[in-house]
Formats: structure tokens, sequence, C-alpha cells
């Protein structure tokens, strides 16, 4: 009986610290006296023999000191696309490559943090995939640094499902609307088009497209001068880099996005009231940008 009773405080135990734990929104691999080109050939080397696809890559701010691998594979793919709520905006991760110092920083978006965010109580349906998909990757990517160090400010696990800046502002529940289309083969082929053509001075980064479910993620390079990243990325933090690119999500007719008062201080959670006034339009640029790419030509 004392040992069941001694179980069972210590299986509490171990719950509450689980329940309490803070995550961050990227963990560092490492650095490197590579080029920044040497160093993304070598991550993408590593992920591809690990089964891994990469979907796309680019240099934000069309700067060739920043770069940013975007990844996935077919567990984690197939598992998030069933959830209804936006669930494939779960499937992309992304590498960071930073130019700092002579040295080349790398770091990866935790999907221990991303997943828990994006997919709510939807995470304990598939903790397994989850867990799995983010320890393998760390075995992964030990090939490349051994630092592993969390950064970019924590959230409590338990919170993230709820996350939310400040009072007031936007849930992941809360997406915007940019357009509705007669049907799903009609979104995609106009997005398709208007990335092509790179309208509203974008980028197309990487496409994710499950027709069975007839739901597509595009993840967008934002290049304007005026009011894409180079306007915003240096006023709140270049380190967290492998936050990029945005993304538009069309599922079914209606193609969404998170609102930038969500999803900008989801990855960086470590923003003051203050430098989030220095971008208080970037949320609607990237809006007024996005919707422009779910509409027809003049």
């Amino acid at each position: 009986m004392k040992y069941i009773v001694l179980s069972f405080f210590a299986l509490l135990c171990f719950n509450t610290s689980l329940t309490g734990q803070e995550l961050a929104p990227y963990i560092k691999i490492g650095e490197t006296s590579e080029t920044i080109q040497q160093a993304s050939d070598n991550v993408i080397k590593v992920l591809k023999e690990n089964s891994y696809s990469i979907l796309g890559s680019y240099n934000p701010m069309n700067s060739t000191g920043y770069k940013v691998v975007v990844f996935t594979n077919n567990d984690l793919k197939n598992t998030v696309v069933k959830i209804k709520d936006r669930g494939a905006l779960a499937a992309a991760f992304k590498v960071g490559f930073v130019s700092k110092g002579g040295k080349i920083i790398i770091s990866y978006t935790n999907p221990d943090y991303i997943l828990r965010a994006y997919l709510g109580d939807n995470y304990g349906t598939y903790k397994g995939v989850f867990e799995k998909f983010s320890a393998d990757l760390k075995t992964t990517f030990s090939s490349i640094g051994n630092e592993f160090k969390p950064f970019g400010g924590t959230v409590a696990a338990d919170k993230l499902k709820n996350y939310h800046y400040k009072i007031m502002m936007p849930y992941f529940s809360d997406p915007v609307e940019l357009n509705e289309f007669s049907s799903f083969e009609e979104g995609l082929k106009i997005i398709e088009g208007n990335l092509k053509s790179k309208k509203g001075n974008t980028v197309q980064v990487y496409k994710l497209v499950f027709p069975e479910n007839k739901v597509a993620v595009f993840g967008v390079g934002l290049s304007s001068k005026e009011d894409g990243e180079p306007n915003f990325l240096p006023k709140i933090g270049t380190d967290h880099v492998a936050a990029l690119p945005y993304e538009i999500i069309l599922q079914g007719t209606q193609a969404t996005m998170l609102h930038g008062k969500y999803r900008i201080a989801l990855h960086w959670p470590d923003l003051t009231m203050g430098t989030f006034m220095k971008i208080m339009s970037t949320p609607g640029d990237i809006e007024d940008t996005l919707q422009g790419l779910c509409e027809t030509a003049d």
C-alpha cells in the first residue's frame, strides 16, 4: 500500500511539472564557420537522409545573411491534416540560418511549442506521433550541432493551446478570412497564379497540397521594403528568422491566415509592448498582401 501511495504522488508531481513546463519557440542547434549556403546544404542533406521532405527555402528580407529551409515528414503531415481547424499549418517546420559575428547560427522551430499552440486539445490525441517527431528531429540534427538550447522567450506548455499576447488580443481560433471561392480548385488556381506573378512583392517559398482533403498551405515570403520583412523583421528580432515565411491556408473554398497579432506574438513571445507598437501596422499590412494573393486580377 505504501508503494502505491508513493507511486501515486510521484505520478502527480510528474504531471504537475509537465503542466507548468516553460517552452520556447526555437531551439538552437549550434554555430558553424561555414558559409550560409554550405550550412543549409548540410542541413538539407541530413534531413533527406532521415526521410524528411524539403518543401522549400529562401532568404528572408532578400538578404544573403539569412536563410530558412522548410521541411516535413509523412507521419507529421498525414496526422495534422486530420485536424480540421487549420491543423495543416502545423505540417511545415523550419530551420533558420543567421549570419552573425563571422558565424552562422542554426536553429529550428520547436515542435513541442508549435504543435501545442496550433493543435490545441488535439495535441493530446496524437501526442505519441508528435513526441516521436520532436525526438527524431533532435537525433537528426545531432550531426549538425550539439547545443539544443531553447531560446526566444517562453510560454507555459499548458497555456499554449489558448495562447494570446494580451487581453483582447486574438487567439489561434480567430483567423483572418482572406477570400471565399466557388471551389477548392478555383482557390488553388488563383493563389498559385498570383504567387507565380509575385503579386504584392511576394515569393512562394513552399506549397503543400492535400488533394483528398481539399487543403493547401502556401508559405509566402514578404519582400516589400515598405511593409514586408525588411520593414518589420529587424524591429522585432532577426534571431527568430525560423518564424518565416507567413502562411495562407486554403480549406475547401475558404482561404484564411493566422491573425498577425496572434502569429507574430506567438513566435516572438518576449516582445515588449513598446516593441510591438513599433510594428503596429504590420498585421494589417500582411493581411492586405495575403488578401491580394487570394483575389482575381482586376
